[in-house]
């Protein structure tokens, strides 16, 4: 009881301070710089709100830009049977090895096609984009597994099969024996092509115990290489394509194949008129993006295929031909996945895996 007097007289000090004008002004001051919860709240939902509706702005004006894009792609190619036809016209008059086209003369922009031709020269824009076919008569496609032609090739393998005085060949490396089903993907595999337009005369499957059809087995890249140079030089080819180093799905199969092709361009054994492409691998999004990732592959790629819904149906209907493959999310695939319309491919040279090589070891 004796500190009572204390106590009393530091309460009357706090008194005296807190009644003072510059305290008062202070507490007002903090109350103005920090607003109540609810101000914070409401603050915090009005900018959500904004900023949601510009990303739904942002994705309509993508989605729109996308849908106009591919229609006019396919209006510049005359779509059709003939398309392909038409582009092989076209390479086989022009100068490089890109396939680009003459530029139109005046008289022809007065013509009902002029409009056509001086856009398909000032933009560039065609539904497929791949090497004229004097550089491409005869192309072999690698693969790890019977479905690999359709699922993630269909595009490029349909575009290829549409022109003119190209042959198109399949080395498949597995039969595909990962649930004791060869058998059946061996029928599976020549069915699909056959929807694709390969005969059973150009399909080269392996049965090698050294390469089963397995994630968790490692494929040697020296057996892997030796097969596919043995196929090169038996068939005369003149072009591969197969994935790239990240396997577009990076199944260790997949990539296995890469590393096998890349050696043997690291070691110079492809034959000198042989060229070397690769599927590009993309990320989840764009994956699923189906004909949405045309804007992205027209200003990312150099080479690409991009086909019709008709033309797509095609793949599709190739894709089923593998039954025993048709699990829930397959069906979602080739609804929704882009390599079900869109295959872009880059060509490697030497440089380019010396890089990716020197990227593996690290």
């Amino acid at each position: 009881m004796r500190f009572n007097w204390l106590i009393e007289y530091v309460a009357s000090i706090s008194s005296s301070i807190a009644s003072t004008s510059p305290w008062r002004q202070l507490q007002q001051q903090v109350q103005q710089l920090v607003p109540n919860p609810q101000a914070i709240y409401c603050r915090i939902r009005s900018s959500s709100a904004e900023a949601l509706e510009h990303v739904l702005i942002a994705c309509a004006v993508y989605l729109l830009v996308c849908l106009g894009l591919y229609k006019l792609t396919f209006w510049l190619s005359g779509s059709g049977s003939g398309m392909e036809a038409h582009h092989s016209d076209d390479n086989s008059n022009a100068g490089s090895g890109e396939g680009e086209e003459l530029n139109p003369s005046p008289d022809a922009n007065r013509s009902p096609g002029g409009l056509k031709q001086a856009l398909q020269s000032g933009l560039r824009l065609r539904s497929v984009r791949l090497p004229k076919t004097a550089y491409m008569e005869r192309v072999l496609l690698i693969t790890a597994h019977p479905d690999d032609e359709c699922m993630f090739f269909g595009p490029l393998i349909y575009s290829l099969t549409q022109r003119q005085g190209c042959q198109v060949y399949i080395l498949c490396l597995s039969n595909g024996n990962f649930e004791h089903k060869a058998k059946v993907r061996r029928q599976e595999l020549w069915r699909s092509c056959s929807k694709l337009g390969i005969p059973e005369s150009n399909i080269v499957l392996m049965n090698a115990t050294n390469l089963p059809d397995d994630p968790y087995v490692d494929w040697r890249p020296d057996a892997v290489a030796s097969l596919i140079l043995h196929t090169i030089e038996s068939l005369d080819i003149q072009a591969i394509f197969t994935f790239d180093r990240d396997g577009v799905s990076s199944h260790p199969n997949h990539c296995a194949v890469y590393y096998a092709a890349a050696s043997l361009c690291l070691a110079n054994l492809l034959p000198k008129d042989c060229k070397f492409y690769t599927l590009d691998s993309i990320n989840v999004v764009r994956k699923y993006l189906s004909i949405l990732d045309l804007l992205c592959t027209c200003f990312m790629s150099t080479h690409w295929c991009i086909l019709n819904w008709k033309e797509a149906a095609i793949v599709r209907s190739a894709m089923k031909e593998h039954q025993s493959q048709m699990r829930w999310f397959r069906w979602l695939y080739i609804y929704f996945s882009r390599y079900m319309f869109i295959n872009s491919m880059r060509q490697i040279n030497l440089s380019d895996v010396e890089l990716e090589m020197q990227i593996h070891d690290n």
